[in-house]
């Protein structure tokens, strides 16, 4: 047991409030059927909605699962539960470039809106790359939400890396076009930047990205690029529509999924990646830095359903 307090421990951990949901309907449908009929299939329905998987997620697992058990001419309910385990996980596709950023001279966008954990998260992925050997530098571009700049400059010393930021109100553009000019100089392998978020006015979120992607082009076009998105867990549905909403604003390559350790939503992750075909690249499990972790497919099913 002892060694299973490392990541996957804090992961099993963290989504015992989604497993407990499902767990508990579980029991009761492999032991209420003998067999696996459409009655089997909607309350199964029932509990992977519940979960947070939502309606058009939910429908493609069953449908997948339906394959299988087909296929493997399964009768017994229990023998279902693996093939549900490879259904839900085979939902979850994070492609093999998904970190490249984090091996090239990268500058990397951070979005998302208030109370998301943002911030947190920045100074966690900043953290997590310093300890790996890089060399980061964050750039307090949120200049329009008041203390975000010390917030960040809070996280900076946690996790002992650089911080370039300008007083409150100024142009993020101009933050963005400093924090270049200081990576270009120190050899900074990874610059995070956090920007902002207004959902609300997305007209104006959109021109305020496109003016730091021009600042980008400009002073540092050799970067690799990659923007996040950052959602909160414990909004479940309302997560995935902000995806959708940041995704018309700008080009997403990834989601850092948080807060995940409150809820019992867990689902959404599945949701979000199957639903969006954008992987979540990151989760946070709790409130220590090294609390966000690589998202693993295989490893968030198996927490989600044995915890073990």
């Amino acid at each position: 047991m002892g060694e299973k307090k490392g990541f996957f421990g804090r992961l099993a951990e963290g989504l015992s409030k989604t497993r407990k949901q499902i767990a508990n309907g579980f029991d009761s449908l492999f032991s209420g059927f003998s067999g696996i009929d459409d009655d089997f299939y909607e309350e199964l329905e029932e509990i992977l909605i519940m979960a947070d998987l939502g309606m058009a997620t939910t429908e493609a697992v069953i449908e997948d699962l339906k394959e299988k058990v087909k296929e493997r001419r399964i009768k017994d309910p229990e023998e279902c539960k693996a093939l549900l385990k490879e259904s839900i996980c085979e939902q979850m596709h994070v492609p093999e470039n998904a970190y490249e950023f984090e091996n090239k001279k990268s500058v990397v966008l951070v979005i998302g809106v208030n109370g998301v954990g943002k911030t947190t998260s920045i100074g966690k992925l900043a953290g997590m790359l310093k300890n790996e050997g890089k060399k980061v530098l964050l750039a307090a571009a949120d200049t329009f939400r008041a203390a975000a700049a010390e917030q960040l400059t809070e996280w900076s010393h946690r996790a002992g890396v650089e911080i370039i930021s300008q007083k409150e109100g100024a142009d993020p553009a101009a933050v963005v076009f400093d924090a270049l000019t200081a990576a270009k100089a120190r050899g900074t392998d990874v610059l995070l930047c956090d920007t902002a978020g207004r959902l609300h006015n997305k007209k104006n979120l959109m021109e305020e990205l496109k003016k730091i992607d021009r600042v980008i082009d400009r002073e540092y076009p050799d970067a690799y690029r990659e923007t996040l998105v950052v959602l909160d867990g414990t909004t479940g549905q309302n997560a995935l529509a902000q995806a959708k909403e940041f995704n018309e604003a700008a080009k997403i390559d990834g989601i850092i999924l948080t807060k995940l350790d409150g809820t019992a939503k867990g689902g959404i992750a599945v949701a979000i990646q199957s639903q969006m075909n954008i992987p979540v690249k990151y989760i946070c499990v709790g409130e220590q830095i090294e609390d966000l972790q690589r998202f693993d497919a295989k490893a968030f099913t198996d927490a989600l359903f044995d915890g073990e």
